[in-house]
């Protein structure tokens, strides 16, 4: 019964987390991946991410595509 509750609030994060990265793609006409980071899911603009692997925020050897690949949504 826990783990029902837990996927249900799950797909409903996921739910409005694809809704506001369609909105802000939309918007801004830039791509945004929803990703899981921290515990939580997060709407991320593709330039954000390419900043901070410029940056070396990630491991080394992590790469733009990595990221896309492992994201949960990729906006067009």
């Amino acid at each position: 019964m826990f783990r029902l509750i837990k996927d249900l609030i799950f797909a409903w994060q996921y739910k409005r987390a694809v809704k506001k990265a369609v909105k802000l793609s939309k918007l801004h006409g830039m791509k945004f991946y929803v990703i899981y980071l921290n515990g939580g899911l997060k709407v991320v603009p593709k330039k954000a991410v390419k900043e901070l692997v410029a940056r070396r925020r990630f491991r080394k050897g992590v790469t733009v595509q990595d990221i896309e690949k492992r994201a949960l949504f990729v906006t067009h």
